[in-house]
């Protein structure tokens, strides 16, 4: 299994950006997939979980902004993240948890700066 994420970049204050994770097999609805960030010298803290029953869970710092998603053949995880703030840029992870293994994908960066 390979994630890979795409869609960061650098954008303005108030910007939105989608980040994608995607898989080579559908594997996200069978356990928890996770959006993680890292910031700069900082570990790697959870940001959204989406569970395999649809129910989503945000960190307190983006809930309203940011939501989790996934398409229906489960092959890959989004991320919108609307009204974007400086301090939620670092770089990106999607994690999921299939047959009993931990995937992680390589990670996107997310650069919010005027």
């Amino acid at each position: 299994v390979q994630l890979v994420e795409s869609g960061g970049g650098l954008v303005q204050p108030g910007e939105s950006l989608r980040l994608s994770c995607a898989a080579s097999g559908s594997i996200f609805g069978d356990d928890a997939a996770t959006w993680y960030r890292q910031g700069a010298g900082e570990e790697r803290k959870l940001v959204a979980v989406m569970t395999p029953q649809d129910t989503t869970h945000y960190v307190e710092s983006v809930k309203g902004r940011f939501t989790v998603s996934r398409d229906p053949t489960k092959k890959t995880l989004y991320l919108q993240m609307n009204n974007l703030e400086p301090e939620d840029a670092g770089v990106y992870f999607c994690h999921v948890m299939y047959t009993n293994t931990a995937y992680w994908g390589q990670g996107i960066r997310v650069t919010v700066s005027s």
